[in-house]
């Protein structure tokens, strides 16, 4: 409740202020009140008060009558607008509540006198500080209490928590703060993953939605609404037409259609690789699963195709899958040959056109740079952009001097991390932007 005993109040100054008005107000008659108000409130005339007329001006002023007054030339001076007629109906309302209690009093104030939420700290402060300076009721002092912290990360059984919460009772006041596991590991290396870390993120993974960015279709589909275009759908409008007896009154169109683009992924599963492979792997798993638009090529000494090794709903059962068929696991790396093969076999002949190519590698290649260099060139002409994750960007001092990145580094769109939870968001981010 706002009037609460511990309502902050307005200061020493505002204190002060609310006290001189309160002095200042009694043993005045209504005249004299309503002629103190009328300095603060120009326009004010001096028939506001309930009973109206001259013969009001010249009756006493009720207790409840210079609350009103003083309590809005408070409310003026903290800087809220107080309008006349506001005035007259907290007077009003003061008569039928009364001002023996204090909630009906804060209410009838706060429902007439407030006009913006805004308003309404300053209204809580100023009401605190008046009311006290009306009643001489003086500030309740604090009361210290003995409060335990306790961390919950919610391993513990049921009984041990039972056990716990008898005992702190007896002591005081306890406070559980539970933390995520997630939240910690989301900037954590994937390299510095435990097993039981590595089963939290690639819970995370399985979370995020990976879906290209939308490009235009040749397919049309029917236009909503009443927007017109230069495709008209000559059989919804016919279909229209037979309920007004034949008359096209309301003509139907289509327009082009928009779809999520093609998503490649090429996976470096070479020896250099070894730390993140797997986690990046759980990623592109999490990516097929998705039903979107993807495809998973693992690159080493060979290239391999693995998207329906992935495509399965059991995480281990996919990356086993996937390491069975992956020939060339933790091997070496020729990212020249690979990029060839899948060029020669996939990329240009239409799984590369228009679509998102993302390369997850460190860049490390014991192959010819400028075969590398020559198929990114060749890649980049047909697909819509190129990323490239490489795990090793995040570190202090990183810079792309290996021969393979340098030689790929001028064909590539978007150069992001990829060592983390936080950078794999990042990249499904970038996935649906490009």
């Amino acid at each position: 409740m706002p009037v609460g005993p511990d309502q902050p109040t307005l200061g020493s100054n505002s204190a002060a202020t609310s006290a001189a008005i309160v002095e200042e107000l009694r043993g005045l008659s209504n005249a004299e009140a309503l002629s103190l108000l009328n300095a603060e409130l120009p326009n004010l005339r001096p028939d506001i008060l309930p009973g109206r007329g001259k013969a009001a001006a010249q009756a006493p002023t009720t207790e409840w009558q210079r609350m009103a007054v003083g309590f809005s030339i408070l409310l003026r001076r903290s800087g809220l607008a107080v309008p006349i007629g506001s005035v007259v109906t907290f007077a009003e309302a003061l008569g039928a509540v009364g001002i023996g209690r204090r909630t009906p009093v804060y209410w009838a104030g706060r429902a007439v006198l407030v006009r913006k939420p805004e308003d309404i700290p300053t209204y809580d402060r100023a009401f605190a500080a008046f009311w006290m300076a009306i009643t001489g009721r003086p500030k309740p002092p604090s009361i210290e209490e003995d409060v335990t912290l306790a961390l919950d990360d919610a391993d513990e059984n049921d009984n041990d928590e039972g056990d716990d919460q008898n005992e702190d009772d007896d002591k005081g006041e306890t406070l559980s703060v539970r933390f995520s596991a997630v939240e910690v590991l989301r900037d954590k290396d994937f390299a510095e993953y435990s097993v039981a870390e590595f089963a939290e993120a690639r819970a995370a993974m399985a979370k995020l939605r990976f879906v290209g960015s939308p490009r235009r279709s040749r397919r049309l589909e029917p236009v909503k609404g009443s927007r017109r275009t230069a495709r008209p759908d000559l059989r919804r409008t016919v279909r229209n037409a037979l309920r007004t007896e034949g008359l096209p009154i309301s003509r139907a169109f289509r327009d082009t259609s928009t779809k999520p683009r093609r998503i490649v992924l090429l996976c470096d599963v070479s020896g250099s690789m070894e730390a993140y492979a797997r986690a990046l792997l759980r990623f592109c798993q999490a990516a097929v699963v998705g039903r979107g638009r993807v495809e998973v090529f693992a690159l080493g000494t060979r290239l391999t195709r693995i998207t329906r090794e992935l495509n399965s709903r059991d995480p281990d059962a996919a990356l086993h899958n996937a390491a069975k068929r992956v020939v060339d696991w933790s091997g070496g790396t020729r990212l020249g040959d690979g990029m060839r093969a899948f060029n020669d076999q996939w990329g240009v002949r239409g799984m590369a056109r228009q679509s998102v190519i993302v390369i997850l590698s460190d860049g490390w290649d014991r192959g010819d740079p400028e075969i590398l260099a020559e198929q990114m060139e060749r890649l980049h002409r047909v697909a819509h952009k190129i990323v490239w994750v490489n795990p090793l960007k995040a570190a202090p001092g990183y810079a792309p001097l290996a021969r393979g990145m340098a030689a790929a580094l001028p064909y590539v769109d978007n150069f992001i991390e990829g060592h983390s939870l936080a950078s794999v968001e990042a990249l499904a981010h970038v996935l649906a932007t490009c």
